[in-house]
């Protein structure tokens, strides 16, 4: 996943298994990667072993909440990921549809797995 994120989405930060307590709550994410400058853009990485409908809903509540935790990344366009084992080809198409990249987890290896017209949704 970090060669995806750095040569791809030109990320300069790759942090794994992040985790932040600001006033009592709590935000774990399975990978952050960001970078400043004229990117300015971070990605939240989702991984599970099999994606199901919550992953979906789990993905989209640590976007919404992602800047009320990191307020230095408040500017930054945000854009999610959920890399998965098992992806049923329905779910697939619903996790695009929402605006998220699909990335397949094989051998420890990580491939996307998005159509070439795809359009992913900053939050």
């Amino acid at each position: 996943m970090e060669t995806i994120l750095r040569q791809r989405f030109g990320m300069e930060v790759v942090s794994p298994s992040v985790r932040v307590s600001r006033d009592g709550k709590h935000l774990e994410i399975d990978v952050l990667a960001y970078t400043n400058g004229e990117l300015n853009t971070a990605y939240i990485v989702e991984v599970k072993s099999h994606a199901r409908e919550e992953s979906i809903t789990q993905l989209k509540s640590i976007l919404q909440r992602f800047r009320s935790f990191f307020p230095e990344h408040k500017d930054k366009k945000l854009y999610g990921i959920l890399a998965a084992v098992h992806v049923s080809p329905e779910l697939r198409e619903k996790i695009l549809q929402e605006g998220f990249y699909v990335a397949r987890i094989h051998d420890q290896v990580f491939e996307l797995d998005i159509p070439d017209n795809f359009q992913p949704r900053p939050y």
